[in-house]
């Protein structure tokens, strides 16, 4: 049993990109392939999979790196709001990451989005993640 799932899912991407794998598997959730799907809009994972297999099924990331240099999309993903201490920002006080070149993932009424989809709807959540 894991106590916190969202910040299995980000470790095994920070641990899948250190060891310059390209591809992740992880164990599927709603809030899971919604992330999946908004790091993927954004540009920071080259394709995602779910899977049905078994009970819970599975999520496949391909990781993306540039074809010379080698260096990973996602230089940094960080989890901000945690099950002992949630941050929750108003529409007020939405977090800019690294100036608004990252992305902060949020927990919204109207599902998950960035910062900046956030701004422009006018709402506010849980500060899930950085990633930039």
């Amino acid at each position: 049993m894991n106590t916190d799932p969202i910040a299995d899912y980000l470790t095994r991407v920070r641990n899948a990109i250190k060891a310059n794998h390209r591809v992740v598997e992880i164990p599927a959730s709603n809030l899971k392939k919604e992330i999946t799907k908004v790091l993927f809009d954004k540009g920071y994972i080259a394709n995602y999979k779910f899977e049905d297999n078994g009970p819970q099924g599975t999520i496949k990331v391909a990781l993306k790196y540039h074809p010379i240099t080698k260096i990973s999309a996602i230089r940094s993903i960080a989890r901000i709001s945690k099950p002992g201490l949630r941050k929750y920002a108003g529409t007020d006080n939405l977090p800019r990451v690294l100036n608004g070149l990252g992305i902060a993932i949020l927990s919204t009424s109207h599902g998950i989005m960035t910062d900046k989809e956030a701004r422009q709807q006018n709402i506010g959540g849980e500060v899930l993640c950085y990633v930039y």
